[in-house]
């Protein structure tokens, strides 16, 4: 589908204009959309528009292309980044721009660019400029940047509480599809924020001089962003070894408690094998008292080895840990 928007000179708006009436005398500027064109349709930038073969390329290639600043003698062409608020996988938007007109291009319908559309009708400012509606679309894709970031917050907090008391399991498994959606999001957000950075800062956008505070500003919101990112990153990591540390430890607590089982065991069992090997000449299996004898000896082992590993801190580590951290509070 395309639609059309005319500003005349005298601020008039006119809406799905035929293409062929955009270059009228008393037409100030235009703004033509391709929303989800077909290939016909995708056709008219070369064959209308006459924009170089590189940018037309670049507009109905089928990968994802990278947000981008390209100089062209008549023109300008941009390459911006919207995101899926579900997925949180980007979607392409291309503009071509320059005083006399603004052509957005997009194979996948955009909210945002939608809302525009229609604040057009209202919005006075809008009507002076083709690279007002181009600060407008970046700054709409950007404040749209927050909300999957903010929900990442709350998610991280949430396994920090683990107030449903889940599983380390599950709380890792967790936290790896968060740092995925992290990993989604940067690779979004820093190109942009590099972008910007490029068309604040170059000397051939001498268009941009009224508007460079406004995609100043535009850049500021997006350095928080990567910002936010960057701690959110940070805090996984501290979350996730967090939990590798206790999971570990408790481990090496279990692994532990198995081998005292085990060590204790290891003397009754040496003498169990001996009176076990079925020899005919043992003294021993002749006496009235011996097996209860050997049973009386085994269990003194046993007691003389518990005393001595639990003498030796070998039981209720957990708890010495948190004497010791309790007091360790206490003294603060």
């Amino acid at each position: 589908m395309i639609r059309t928007i005319v500003i005349k000179e005298n601020h008039e708006v006119l809406f799905d204009v035929p293409i062929e009436d955009r270059n009228q005398s008393d037409v100030k500027w235009f703004w033509v959309d391709f929303d989800v064109p077909n290939d016909e349709e995708a056709l008219m930038l070369e064959k209308i528009f006459h924009f170089h073969p590189l940018s037309v390329e670049d507009c109905i290639d089928e990968y994802m292309q990278r947000p981008k600043l390209d100089f062209f003698e008549k023109y300008m062409f941009f390459i911006v980044h919207a995101i899926n608020q579900e997925t949180l996988y980007p979607t392409e938007i291309d503009v071509f721009i320059s005083e006399q007109f603004i052509i957005t291009f997009h194979q996948t319908s955009v909210r945002e660019l939608n809302n525009l559309w229609n604040r057009l009708k209202k919005d006075e400012k809008l009507h002076d400029s083709p690279f007002y509606i181009l600060h407008a679309i970046i700054d709409k894709l950007v404040d749209d940047y927050y909300p999957p970031v903010y929900q990442i917050e709350d998610q991280l907090n949430a396994i920090e509480e683990n107030s449903k008391d889940e599983s380390i399991n599950e709380l890792m498994e967790y936290l790896f599809e968060i740092r995925t959606e992290l990993s989604r999001l940067r690779r979004t957000i820093v190109p942009m924020r590099d972008l910007m950075y490029r068309m604040i800062h170059s000397e051939r956008l001498s268009n941009l001089s009224e508007h460079r505070v406004y995609f100043h500003d535009v850049h500021d919101h997006l350095l928080k962003l990567v910002e936010m990112l960057e701690s959110y990153r940070d805090f996984s990591a501290d979350i996730r070894d967090n939990y590798l540390s206790i999971n570990s430890n408790s481990m090496n607590t279990i692994m532990m408690t198995l081998t005292v089982i085990t060590t204790i065991f290891m003397p009754l069992t040496f003498i169990a094998g001996i009176y076990g090997m079925n020899f005919r000449h043992m003294p021993e299996l002749e006496w009235k008292f011996g097996y209860f004898f050997i049973l009386g000896i085994m269990g003194l082992i046993s007691i003389i080895m518990i005393w001595i590993f639990k003498r030796k801190g070998w039981f209720g580590i957990g708890k010495r840990y948190n004497k010791r951290k309790h007091h360790q509070i206490k003294m603060r």
